[in-house]
């Protein structure tokens, strides 16, 4: 019997890469023999990321449509017709058994064309309110896997499957020996509380002038900081930490050990992408997330307020989050039953192993095929 072929389309941020390499994982657990190819977005993060994971991935041309007016908004069209023509050819070249789309730029050209030429589709929608992307997908795919309830306001009922959003491994509640060797990790004082504030692998500017402020106004001395600040922002936090020196915050470009930052924090300042807070759901940490006001179909607001309206988490707006989000993290890194009560209420909503069910789906939809 022929090995299976599976393309996995998305990308653009790490919050569609992880989930889809997460679930290529998966589908290597349970098929070892199974051929997998990545579609991506040329110039975009996952041209990097996904070889880095040991997986092979092309390059579209494709590229979002830009929400100011933008001269490389007249050339999107022809990018399109480009990528439509080039997701052919690799279909026709791979012979794919199914395609599975994450969302992102690529997605759309490649799920498009696989739904012309009769592949099935699987389509994974991280997010509480959907893009126009998978929206249009949808009515071409068999199953749409779900991290969030009251979907069936965007795709056909008797597709949807609630899976949750797959995350990178590790990504669990700390236990006590755990906590102790994050913060030793951290070179972080047990005696004090720590907060992480963490705007995804590009940086968040709001967030940074969050904790850039909270340093000016003397990084309180019984509060210590884990600082994400981005590749975006690297020389301009550089900077200001080498002008304002302050010996409780550890600040990084990049996180590797995600996993040790969780399990030392005690709260987690953050933005609302969908992968962070699934990740936030399963590590059970007392969150505060500042939405992004700068995504399509303001999707992120609608992923805070899934978890705000269960008293799970709070949500401060972007505009007002340089004045109030440091109070609110310190007054609840402070407040033990508090923070305990939003710690219970996430972790109520966790999914555990979505990596695994969505690559039990896209199996299925190979053995109804053959």
């Amino acid at each position: 019997m022929s090995a299976k072929r599976i393309i996995i389309s998305g990308g653009g941020t790490g919050g569609h890469i992880f989930p889809a390499v997460s679930i290529a994982n998966g589908l290597r657990k349970l098929e070892p023999d199974c051929e997998i190819l990545f579609v991506g977005a040329l110039g975009r993060m996952e041209m990097e990321k996904i070889p880095a994971a040991g997986y092979k991935i092309v390059g579209l041309p494709v590229a979002g449509l830009k929400r100011k007016l933008s001269l490389e908004n007249l050339a999107l069209p022809f990018k399109v017709i480009r990528s439509l023509n080039q997701a052919r050819r690799i279909i026709d070249d791979f012979d794919p058994d199914v395609a599975v789309g994450v969302g992102g730029y690529a997605s759309g050209p490649l799920l498009w064309m696989a739904g012309r030429m009769d592949i099935p589709i699987l389509i994974q929608e991280q997010n509480s309110y959907a893009g126009l992307t998978n929206k249009l997908l949808g009515r071409r795919a068999k199953k749409i896997c779900v991290a969030y309830e009251g979907m069936e306001k965007f795709f056909k009922a008797d597709k949807i499957m609630l899976t949750g959003n797959p995350v990178r491994d590790g990504i669990a509640p700390a236990t006590p020996e755990q906590k102790i060797e994050a913060l030793r990790f951290f070179e972080l004082n047990p005696d004090k509380k720590t907060i992480l504030i963490v705007g995804g692998s590009l940086g968040a500017g709001t967030l940074n002038e969050c904790a850039k402020d909270w340093v000016r106004q003397g990084a309180s001395g019984d509060m210590q900081l884990i600082w994400q600040y981005g590749s975006y922002y690297k020389k301009g936090i550089q900077d200001f930490l080498y002008a304002n020196p302050a010996e409780n915050v550890k600040a990084f470009e990049f996180i590797k050990r995600m996993d040790l930052a969780f399990a030392a924090a005690d709260v987690v300042i953050t933005r609302a992408g969908a992968g962070t807070i699934s990740e936030l759901c399963l590590a059970g940490k007392a969150s505060i997330f500042v939405p992004s006001p700068n995504v399509a179909e303001d999707h992120q607001t609608h992923n805070a307020l899934a978890l705000v309206r269960k008293n799970a988490a709070y949500m401060i707006p972007d505009d007002a989050a340089v004045e109030q989000v440091f109070p609110a993290a310190m007054s609840l890194a402070s407040d033990e039953t508090k923070r305990k009560e939003l710690e219970t209420r996430i972790s109520e909503m966790a999914f555990k192993d979505s990596a695994m069910v969505i690559a039990r789906e896209v199996l299925k939809l190979i053995k109804e095929r053959e």
